[in-house]
């Protein structure tokens, strides 16, 4: 969040708090897209990239500056589905593959995920399922149905990108959306945390 602000003031010139912005489950560009129409910037291509490249760049230098951790389980999680030979694993997200890169990064998880599909491939979430799909194919020459795809998140949109291709979704409720907030877009399972990771990788059938 501060990183955005930081770069739409010296971009542009323009302070904003970013309130009324929607930042949870979308992609980067839809997230600029947003801020520039809400101050009257003109929605250019220019525009855009310059905003995201300043971004990026304050991004690198915000991060080690934050407070932050791993949620509870998610270290371990991310161990036991990596070495299940069965599974492919993938990172289905808004951000811009350069700020993926940084954060993931910074937490030490960036290597567990050899592809994935980002804010670069589309600036709507719910594009980007099919190339997520389509870049498994790339990556392991197996055309996965629908019924073997799972997306992991925490927010409405992270359901509906999921519902969008048929997969089965599971929400977790370690964001800013409750339990109940997320089972109104009937999610296939909602799960609290990963804390227990074992306990939830059975209930889940991974």
């Amino acid at each position: 969040m501060q990183a955005l602000r930081d770069a739409f003031d010296q971009e542009f010139g323009i302070s904003d708090d970013l309130r009324g912005i929607e930042i949870a489950g979308q992609t980067d560009t839809g997230i600029i897209q947003q801020i520039l129409q809400k101050r009257e910037v003109e929605l250019s291509e220019k525009n855009i990239a310059a905003f995201l490249e300043r971004y990026l760049k304050l991004l690198a230098t915000e991060l080690p500056r934050r407070e932050g951790t791993l949620l509870p389980g998610i270290s371990e999680l991310l161990q036991r589905l990596r070495e299940e030979r069965r599974n492919v694993m993938a990172l289905l997200t808004g951000n811009m593959e350069r700020g993926a890169k940084l954060k993931l990064e910074h937490y030490g998880v960036w290597h567990i995920f050899k592809f994935g599909a980002f804010a670069d491939d589309h600036h709507l979430r719910n594009e980007l399922g099919p190339v997520a799909v389509e870049r498994a194919f790339e990556e392991h020459g197996i055309r996965f149905s629908p019924g073997e795809v799972d997306v992991i998140g925490d927010t409405p949109h992270d359901i509906a990108c999921g519902k969008a291709i048929g997969a089965r979704t599971i929400a977790v409720a370690t964001g800013e959306f409750s339990r109940a907030q997320l089972a109104e877009h009937a999610p296939d399972f909602i799960v609290e945390d990963f804390s227990e990771a074992q306990a939830r990788m059975a209930e889940l059938g991974w």
